[in-house]
């Protein structure tokens, strides 16, 4: 089977800047190339977390970085605004991102893994659910109109596979390089790396990549799982 994103609008959700580096950008690189709109959406600032020798104004730095990384997939970005370990799944989170939805008009959501192993994953993992639910609901007002149907969502694969069952895999071998680029723009999170409680983030990416790629007997592939649940599961 060879998925094929042609005529689709496939929008990530993600907690910071560099996740959907991590997780996805290799499916949204095959995507762009198969034809689909490309769009990112980042719900947290990106503030709170310090490299050993602290960025001034860290947030606006990392929206620097995020924005750099996103003109290279030529992908549209989104901003949630809300600071690190705050998110939460509430009425003010689901709106901003219901109104999101209804400015990029996803057909796919890519989105955490409920099982995360971060908090703020956690939590866009809630939001981008119930959003993507609500978005297709014209009782729920934002500023953009109701969409006529909801996108279908698929979850994500965790950092370092922990807890996470793949439903399927993306084969991205050809792919990694614009993954390595994009996570180059994020060098705030690269400088975190020598750090006792951070793991160097191009290492990770690399071995995660190649594991999920054996599995799936390709040279480098990113895990997923569809979200089946009613109106927001279809056949590809």
């Amino acid at each position: 089977m060879r998925l094929d994103f042609a005529d689709e609008r496939v929008l990530a959700v993600v907690a910071h800047p560099d996740d959907a580096e991590l997780l996805c950008a290799g499916t949204l690189a095959r995507a762009r190339e198969d034809g689909a709109a490309i769009g990112v959406a980042v719900l947290c600032r990106g503030d709170k977390g310090q490299p050993p020798q602290p960025v001034p104004r860290l947030a606006a730095v990392r929206r620097g970085e995020m924005a750099a990384a996103a003109r290279l997939l030529s992908a549209e970005l989104f901003w949630g605004r809300i600071p690190d370990g705050t998110l939460a799944d509430d009425r003010p989170a689901r709106l901003r991102l219901t109104d999101i939805y209804r400015r990029f008009r996803p057909t796919l959501v890519l989105a955490h893994a409920p099982e995360d192993y971060h908090p703020d994953h956690r939590a866009a993992s809630a939001v981008a659910e119930a959003a993507s639910w609500f978005c297709a609901s014209r009782g729920h007002k934002t500023r953009s109109p109701a969409l006529s149907a909801s996108p279908s969502l698929w979850w994500m694969d965790t950092l370092t596979m922990s807890g996470f069952e793949p439903g399927f895999y993306v084969d991205v071998s050809g792919f990694m390089a614009i993954k390595e680029r994009m996570l180059a723009c994020h060098r705030s999170q690269a400088a975190r790396g020598a750090a006792s409680d951070f793991s160097p983030v191009l290492e990770l990416l690399r071995r995660q990549a190649s594991t999920r790629g054996m599995q799936a007997g390709v040279a480098a592939a990113e895990a997923f799982r569809a979200q089946h649940a009613f109106k927001r599961t279809r056949a590809w």
